[in-house]
């Protein structure tokens, strides 16, 4: 019997180390370090040193080969594998929960604080974009772990497509852009209700009632002008795109685009920013770029705004299947209350979250989002799982009435970057486990 207690003591502490070398090296990757190209969960007992890591550049990628390890400060020994054992794996994932949560202490507020503004991540930004040509692989890399504000602008554009890698090319086609911009503004905007179809003027008048109600708990988005200029951008889109037309939501996915663009305007707190200190041509170069960033962000996800948003009902389901491999106790207690993920995870699909974090992180959050590419969409499932079950011990307490409750007004307001860092941290973490191993998620 002593003999079977000590064997399994063993296991436990193979595991123990195992998950957190996996976590050591998300955080490293979380802290702008580089990382091996696998993700992998090495038998081995004694954990990953991270202390001599080297500051030099990330190697992360979500498609990665074992080429690209050469980049990282550790390297695995022949004799380390990767796990498959289901058994294994679900021991991992009952230890993830609770191990991520204590390790969270590990991590300096200042650190994380810091992490996209500090002068070695700086250097690394500057660099990249100073080239004549822009590595948009080497771009991704750096932006996934956070951008420093005052180059946010210029990445977004660049990891969107809006802005051409070639900074010969780049101002002109700017230009182009927000000319052909105003053009559409002129032609289907600019023009009285008797010009429309019944169909556009139910749209715009959708629109118009949607504004006032985009991110109500801050004062600036109730500005006049604002609420204007998101009418503008809203309209122009929904009548370039037909199949979907506009879908309440999609307003939600406007603002952060606005509020970067126009930082390169408006300085200070958000909370003193007045668009009236802005010419019309400067507002209408901001539009623009909204207008084209929210076209390239929704061209990689079509099918979650057409006629019964079928491409958000297959991530719900997804997000079903993966919270019942993850935490089976929450995935078992939400099914017998009867609460269908569809009453609380579309909301977060649809718009991405800005309706349940505090909007100062939104940006941070999405600088992830438009690192991930054209991958977004299924990594979405993992970023809104690890969201989830942040509060694991808490749903299973809960009753139907309750959970409705609690899933409809989470506690993050008081939530600052080191919360989201552990979402983000689960998230890449279980992706890379379980996103090239399909049959753990089969039923």
């Amino acid at each position: 019997m002593s003999n079977h207690h000590n064997q399994q003591d063993q296991r436990n502490g193979i595991l123990d180390s195992t998950f957190n070398q996996t976590l050591r090296t998300v955080q490293g990757l979380l802290k702008g370090r580089s990382m091996p190209g696998k993700i992998l969960l090495s038998p081995r007992s004694d954990p990953v040193d991270g202390s001599n890591t080297k500051d030099s550049s990330p190697s992360y990628r979500r498609s990665f080969s074992h080429n690209d390890a050469g980049t990282s400060d550790h390297t695995y020994g022949a004799d380390e594998e990767e796990v498959q054992s289901p058994t294994i794996i679900a021991n991992l994932n009952r230890l993830s929960i609770s191990h991520v949560e204590r390790s969270s202490k590990e991590f300096s507020k200042s650190t994380i604080g810091a992490r996209s503004t500090d002068s070695a991540r700086v250097m690394k930004f500057t660099k990249v974009l100073s080239g004549t040509t822009v590595i948009l692989d080497k771009l991704r890399e750096l932006a996934w772990s956070g951008v420093p504000d005052d180059m946010r602008p210029t990445v977004w554009r660049l990891l969107l497509g809006y802005a051409p890698p070639n900074s010969d090319r780049r101002e002109g086609v700017l230009r182009r852009k927000r000319l052909e911009y105003l053009e559409c503004i002129s032609q289907y905007y600019d023009i009285p209700d008797t010009d429309r179809s019944d169909d556009e003027i139910n749209m715009r008048r959708q629109i118009v009632v949607d504004c006032p109600r985009t991110v109500p708990d801050v004062p600036f988005f109730q500005q006049q002008q604002v609420q204007k200029s998101l009418e503008r951008i809203l309209y122009a889109w929904a009548i370039r795109h037909p199949a979907s037309g506009y879908v309440q939501g999609i307003n939600d996915l406007v603002t952060p685009f606005l509020v970067v663009f126009l930082s390169e305007y408006l300085e200070g707190s958000i909370d003193n920013w007045s668009m009236s200190d802005l010419s019309s041509d400067q507002i209408n170069n901001v539009e623009a770029d909204c207008y084209w960033c929210l076209s390239k962000l929704l061209d990689g996800m079509q099918d979650h705004y057409t006629f019964a948003q079928p491409g958000i009902q297959r991530l719900v389901f997804k997000l079903k299947e993966l919270v019942r491999r993850i935490d089976e106790p929450v995935s078992r207690h939400v099914e017998d209350q009867g609460l269908e993920f569809l009453q609380f995870a579309f909301r977060w699909f649809n718009c991405l979250l800005i309706r349940e974090i505090p909007f100062h992180l939104i940006t941070r959050l999405w600088d992830t989002y438009l690192a991930e590419g054209d991958a977004l969409p299924d990594f979405l499932v993992y970023i809104f799982a690890s969201f989830l079950l942040t509060w694991s011990d808490n749903l299973q307490k809960l009753d139907f009435q309750e959970l409705v409750i609690f899933l409809q007004h989470l506690p993050t307001q008081n939530w600052t970057h080191q919360e989201l860092e552990m979402v983000l941290s689960r998230a890449f973490m279980w992706h890379s486990m379980f996103n090239n191993s399909p049959s753990h998620l089969a039923s």
